[in-house]
């Protein structure tokens, strides 16, 4: 479904956006002018997002300081305001993964604290538990560290959410993806969630992993219970 599907005008979009940005900070996985929210958005027959401007907290957003930026021509976009630093990354994930509609970008604190650990930074989040699945994988990967709002970043990003739908950024955050706005703002707060539950898990000891074979069964379930919500 596309963007235009789901919302009857760009106004609606543009709310609809700055309401995301404000529960990411309501529900503590940004705060701040940190992170931001984007969501898939053509205009006139050409491939563009809206994304969150650059500097500006959630609080004090509002619908017409949301950029509207073309894909295949980043400097073809709305003036008022400049786009978030990272924009590139939210850009070329639309231009990769035709399946996502909206992306959540977060300085969420267990995520990202998990992300400055050597060995979270070479292995990930491991299937401790089951829910890691939604995340598309039998772990979180993390991006290899690269200096924000570079085109290094983007593709260390794309590198490490290829077949997958989020990933942690070495000394930075998180960035989880989605069909729809809702779909990537809850994934960000899992991913948050499994952050903190599996640094509590550490704090006591090693945690039991679950085998690929099991996880290979919470794959299957998963995508039956996704088969079936859309029936």
């Amino acid at each position: 479904m596309s963007a235009a599907e789901r919302f009857v005008t760009e106004n609606d979009a543009r709310a609809a956006i700055v309401a995301a940005y404000r529960h990411a900070q309501e529900w503590g996985i940004n705060q701040g002018s940190a992170g931001n929210v984007s969501l898939r958005w053509d205009r006139g027959g050409r491939e563009g997002m809206l994304v969150t401007p650059a500097a500006l907290g959630a609080g004090e957003t509002t619908p017409e300081d949301i950029v509207w930026l073309c894909l295949d021509d980043p400097e073809a976009r709305s003036r008022a305001r400049a786009p978030s630093s990272e924009w590139r990354l939210h850009r070329d994930l639309y231009l990769a993964r035709p399946e996502f509609g909206a992306i959540v970008h977060a300085h969420s604190s267990f995520a990202a604290s998990l992300a400055c650990l050597p060995e979270v930074q070479r292995a990930g989040i491991p299937a401790f538990h089951y829910m890691i699945a939604v995340a598309g994988g039998n772990d979180i990967r993390c991006a290899r560290y690269e200096t924000f709002g570079t085109q290094e970043l983007s593709q260390a990003i794309a590198e490490a959410i290829d077949a997958r739908a989020a990933c942690l950024m070495a000394n930075h955050g998180q960035t989880a993806a989605g069909a729809t706005l809702g779909a990537a703002l809850a994934l960000a707060l899992e991913v948050e969630t499994l952050c903190r539950m599996y640094w509590q898990a550490r704090q006591l000891g090693e945690p039991s992993l679950l085998s690929d074979e099991e996880m290979s069964r919470v794959h299957a379930q998963f995508a039956a219970r996704a088969l079936s919500a859309g029936s």
